[in-house]
This record gives structure tokens, C-alpha cells and sequence, in this order.
């Protein structure tokens, strides 16, 4: 074989050639290199921080001068303009669409106003402005316990901080409107100095306690779902203190938190037309992604609904959290190769086999209620009753525990469905149940059904005054709200920030 001397010697052109072959290589080494070194800096210098702040700071914007990237896409939930075949970002009055629900839950806060939650963005401003917290004048009024403020803000460590955890739950929901203030943000996640995923949420530290798990062992990963798991969970009110439990002692399941509840006696409200003692599913999203295919492949939380994201040589958690859906080349498709359309219609076939059932199941125990009512009305006696309220009560439990959370027929589409099939069979053996009380009572036809084929009919039928419950929610948000919030921006602008 002739050397590369020789056959330059031979042909010139060769030698040409070479030469140029070589310049455009190191052109592009070059260029690469400078990239390289370009993007380390960039990600060098990325969080070098302008400003410093406490760790109760609950203000997102002063957490996003050090943190631009994740505070940018952060804001982005503020966007509602996405919509999936059942849920999506945007508002949607739910006992519009099915009001049965409106039955289902006479006698509770629920049957006034339910609706699909916004982003992140909005959670004070819902919780403020839906009929559900009521519309107290004064700090002192009757109102929801502080409890229910448990998930909604940054400001809520920070007055567990000042006020102690048990202080902060006994206090009124109204008499903490001003200090909450802030929606839910960078605080609740994260620690202030190393920006560490962190639980500010007591309730989830001492149900794993109960159980003997310490969750400073969590690895990153776990920490990725644990996070969402301060909020997105079942829970209850326990005692007069109105302390935030999750009834997890027993295990995750629907029916082991059942037997939980029912080994206190517990119920959250007595159903005004079938005097059930009734119990009121939260959003058990956690308990019922740890039952699905994907959290037994290791996925967590925010592989799907904060896929991290490139920016220049940075690469980031987006805050932008939101369903799947509205990313699916981000989230599904990192792990799954079939079209977009495709994976969309295998989430809409899930959903739609789940939501079917569950209609059916709304419907059965709307007719549960008010046959037990018409027992009553008849005389019926509670030996008589017993039987069939503690069927209506678990048929119930299982509807909410599948319809309350976000995704539940994604997370887990088994479960929810077995979870399902049990409450349809738990409230038609209840009807079973009360015809045969009305049977002894002499009366031996079909009950005559009410029309609820419209929300503002099913909340008259319940006995709701909806125009005298808007009109006082109305003078509340236009008299006390602004007063929050101009107490609240009195008093951040006091707090200690420095700037470096």
C-alpha cells in the first residue's frame, strides 16, 4: 500500500483534497468546542442567585428571580385553554354534567357548587370564590374550619410555622383570609437554601410515621411523587380540632380506608334525604397511582406532568404542570413509541369504559337516596333502615373514591373499575334492600322519581336557595376579598429580601 506522500506525489488533487477536508474538520471541532464550552458556562451561571430569602418566603415571583426557567413555565398554569374529552385546564361546572351529584350529595357543601379545578395558578382564587367555603363578613363568622386552606398556598408552612400546626387547623377558615394569600408554589416543594424536594405538609410525614416509614429516606425518584402526595390524597378532619389525617393506617385501598373510617364511627356529613351516614372521598390520586402500571415501573408524578425540559445547554423540571396530554412528546412519548393520536385514543378508551360504569353507578345511588327517603317518610324505623344505610354509605365511598381524583381512570383503570363495579352492585343491593322495608310497610309500588335532569332542579328538589347563596357569595367577593388582598400586600411588603 503506497503512503499518503506517494500519492500526493502521484496526484496533486489528492493532496488538495486533504488539505481541505481538514480545515472543515477542525471548523466543526471548533464550532462544537465553542458550543460546548458556551452551554457549560450557560449552565454554570444559570442559578446564580440575585436575591436571598427566608425559607417561609411564599412569594413566587421572589423565588423566580433566582429560578427564571422553572418560575416562567410555572406561570404557564395560569393558561386554561386546554381541554381533553373529560378534563383538561379550564373550568367546568361538573354537577352541570351529571346532576345526580347534586343527590349524592344533599346535606354537604358539595351539592352547591363542584367544579373541575384549574392549574395551580388559581387555587386561592377558587377556593375563595366557590359557594363550598361559604360567605363570612367577619373573621369571627361561622365558617370551614383552617384546614381547608391545608393545600392551597406557600403561606400555609409559613403559618404553621407562626401559629404551630394544631393552632393553624383550629383556626376559622375566614380568620386566616389574609394570610393566605399566595397559590400553591415554589415553598411547598422545595427547601430555600439547597432547593432540595422537601415534605411542608405534616399530615404526609405522620401518616408514613404510622406505618413506620421515615420519608427522609426517600430517594429522589420517590420524592418526584411524595411531593404531590401532601395534596393530592384522601383525607379527613379529625376530632374538634379539625386535624388534617390521612387514613392511610390501614393500608391504601378504598376498602382499607373504609374499615379505618368505620373502626371510629366516622362520617363528614348525615345525607339530608336518606339520613346516611356518609363519607366524603377527597381526590385519592396517590393511593390510586401507587395501583397502576406506572408507578410499578418506577414512573413518577412529575415524569408526566413536569417532564423536565432543555433550554440552551440547561436542562430543567418544567413547572408548567398539566396533563400529559397537552405534551404527549415530553411525557408518553419518551418511554412509548406509537403516534400521538394513538396514545391520546388509548387514554379516551380507558376513560370512557370507567366513565360509563360510573354514570351507571351516579344513577343507582341518586335512586338510593330517595327511595330511602320515601321509607322514611313512611314510617320506616332505623332496625328496619340499617341495613340498607350501610350499604348506601359503602356504595357511595367507592363512587367518589373513583370519581373524586384527577386521571383516576388513567392512573389505574382496573382498580377504579373493580372499585366501581362493587359500588354498583353495594347500592343495587341497598334498593333491594328498602323495597323489601317499603314492602312491609304496605306499599308495594315502584317509587316515583323527581326530576333531576338539570342541576338547578336537582338542587330545588334538595331544598338549596341558590339565589340567596349567590347573592351573599357576591357581596363577599366584592367586600371582603379585596380586603385580603390589600391586607396581605401590606404585609409582604415587609418581608426581607435581599438582594446580592
Amino acid at each position: 500500500m503506497k503512503s499518503i506522500r506517494e500519492l500526493v506525489k502521484q496526484n496533486p488533487f489528492i493532496g488538495w483534497v486533504v488539505f481541505f477536508v481538514t480545515i472543515v474538520i477542525v471548523f466543526l471541532l471548533g464550532l462544537l468546542a465553542s458550543s460546548i464550552i458556551e452551554r457549560r458556562a450557560e449552565a454554570e451561571f444559570v442559578y446564580t442567585p440575585q436575591v436571598e430569602y427566608e425559607q417561609w418566603e411564599p412569594r413566587n415571583e421572589i423565588w423566580g428571580k433566582n429560578f427564571p426557567r422553572e418560575y416562567n413555565t410555572y406561570m404557564q398554569t395560569s393558561d386554561t385553554t386546554f381541554r381533553s374529552k373529560y378534563n383538561g385546564a379550564h373550568k367546568i361546572d361538573m354537577l352541570a354534567l351529571a346532576p345526580e351529584m347534586v343527590v349524592l350529595w344533599a346535606g354537604y357543601p358539595f351539592s352547591m357548587e363542584y367544579n373541575q379545578a384549574r392549574g395551580h395558578y388559581y387555587a386561592v382564587t377558587d377556593v375563595q370564590n366557590i359557594l363550598r367555603t361559604g360567605s363570612p363578613m367577619k373573621p369571627d363568622d361561622p365558617s370551614m374550619p383552617g384546614t381547608c386552606w391545608a393545600c392551597k398556598s406557600p403561606d400555609v408552612p409559613r403559618m404553621m410555622n407562626s401559629m404551630g400546626i394544631e393552632g393553624f387547623y383550629k383556626a376559622k377558615w375566614s380568620a386566616l383570609g389574609s394570610e393566605i394569600a399566595n397559590p400553591i408554589g415554589c415553598a411547598d416543594c422545595h427547601d430555600a437554601k439547597t432547593m432540595n424536594l422537601q415534605i411542608s405538609r405534616p399530615a404526609l410525614v405522620e401518616a408514613f410515621q404510622r406505618q413506620g416509614i421515615d420519608v427522609k429516606k426517600a430517594t429522589h425518584q420517590e420524592m418526584r411523587s411524595l411531593v404531590c402526595a401532601q395534596c393530592h390524597v384522601e383525607y379527613y378532619f379529625k376530632g374538634d380540632g379539625k386535624y388534617l389525617t390521612f387514613p392511610w393506617d390501614k393500608g391504601f385501598t378504598a376498602e382499607n380506608m373504609e374499615e379505618y373510617y368505620d373502626s371510629y364511627n366516622f362520617s363528614d356529613w348525615k345525607h339530608s334525604l336518606s339520613r346516611t351516614p356518609m363519607i366524603k372521598a377527597q381526590h385519592p390520586d396517590y393511593e390510586l397511582f401507587r395501583m397502576g402500571v406506572h408507578y410499578d415501573r418506577g414512573v413518577a408524578c412529575a415524569d408526566c406532568h413536569m417532564p423536565y425540559k432543555s433550554e440552551g445547554g440547561v436542562k430543567f423540571t418544567d413547572h408548567h404542570i398539566q396533563s400529559p396530554l397537552n405534551n404527549v412528546a415530553n411525557t408518553c412519548q419518551v418511554c412509548h413509541r406509537e403516534e400521538t393520536q394513538k396514545l391520546i385514543a388509548n387514554v379516551f378508551q380507558r376513560q370512557d369504559k370507567v366513565f360509563e360504569n360510573r354514570r351507571q353507578l351516579e344513577s343507582i345511588l341518586a335512586k338510593a337516596h330517595i327511595e330511602a327517603k320515601f321509607a322514611w317518610d313512611k314510617g320506616a324505623t332505623e332496625k328496619q333502615m340499617e341495613s340498607s344505610l350501610k350499604l348506601i354509605r359503602a356504595a357511595q365511598w367507592r363512587w367518589d373514591f373513583s370519581a373524586a381524583g384527577h386521571g383516576s381512570s388513567f392512573h389505574a383503570p382496573l382498580e377504579v373499575s373493580r372499585i366501581i363495579g362493587a359500588g354498583i352492585q353495594k347500592s343495587s343491593e341497598a334498593r333491594l334492600e328498602i323495597a323489601r322495608v317499603l314492602a312491609k310497610l304496605g306499599f308495594n309500588d315502584e317509587v316515583s322519581m323527581p326530576d333531576i335532569s338539570t342541576k338547578d332542579k336537582a338542587q330545588k328538589y334538595i331544598g338549596l336557595d341558590m339565589d340567596k347563596l349567590y347573592k351573599e357569595k357576591k357581596e363577599f367577593i366584592k367586600e371582603i376579598i379585596p380586603k385580603w388582598k390589600s391586607e396581605a400586600k401590606e404585609r409582604e411588603a415587609k418581608y426581607d429580601v435581599k438582594n446580592y
